[in-house]
């Protein structure tokens, strides 16, 4: 009985780390997989660094965005973070 109270408060943390910081960066992780694998042509999109454009080919680990007027930039595809008309992650819209 004794060693059943000295674990409870271990398993305890446990599922408090578990649900306040593993469990969302998973869940985030697989919002953005399913956004990288959504990714078309005519998307408007945001980079890492903050670049806006509208993806104009969308390879297996690349895309190409269109940023100006015949400005095409060559990204990896998980450098595209959201795309444009969505809240950021964490933001409050």
């Amino acid at each position: 009985m004794n060693f059943l109270l000295d674990v409870v408060p271990f398993l305890l943390i446990a599922l408090v780390v578990y649900f306040l910081m593993i469990k969302p960066q998973v869940d985030e992780r697989r919002q953005h997989e399913a956004l990288v694998a959504s990714l078309a042509r005519d998307d408007r999109v945001v980079t890492s660094s903050g670049i806006h454009g509208k993806v104009v080919e969308v390879g297996e680990k690349t895309v190409v965005l269109e940023i100006g007027e015949r400005t095409r930039v060559t990204f990896d595809k998980l450098a595209v973070v959201r795309r444009e008309g969505e809240p950021a992650k964490g933001k409050a819209s």
